[in-house]
C-alpha cells in the first residue's frame, strides 16, 4: 500500500478527524470512501467497469453512444 502526505488547514484536519470519530472509521477509510464517492478509480479498474457494462448491456454501440450524448446534454442544461 502506498503512503501519501498532504497538507490541510487545521480546520479541515479537525473536521476530518471529527468525521472519522463520528463514523467510527479511520481517516484513511474516510478518504477512501470519498474517493469512491467521486468515482476516482485507476484506469485499469475503470476499464474493467466499462467492459462489464458493455457485456451486460442490451444496447448496440451506436445506441449507447446516442444515449450518452443525450444524457450529457440534459445534465449540462442543469
Amino acid at each position: 500500500m502506498s503512503r501519501l502526505t498532504i497538507t490541510l488547514s487545521d480546520e479541515r484536519y479537525l473536521a476530518l478527524k471529527e468525521a472519522a470519530a463520528r463514523q467510527r472509521k479511520s481517516i484513511r477509510e474516510i478518504i477512501e470512501s470519498s474517493l469512491d464517492f467521486y468515482g476516482i478509480k485507476s484506469k485499469k479498474t475503470a476499464s474493467h467497469y466499462v467492459a462489464m457494462a458493455r457485456k451486460n448491456s442490451a444496447l448496440s454501440e451506436q445506441d449507447a453512444l446516442n444515449l450518452a450524448v443525450q444524457e450529457t446534454r440534459v445534465s449540462r442544461r442543469g
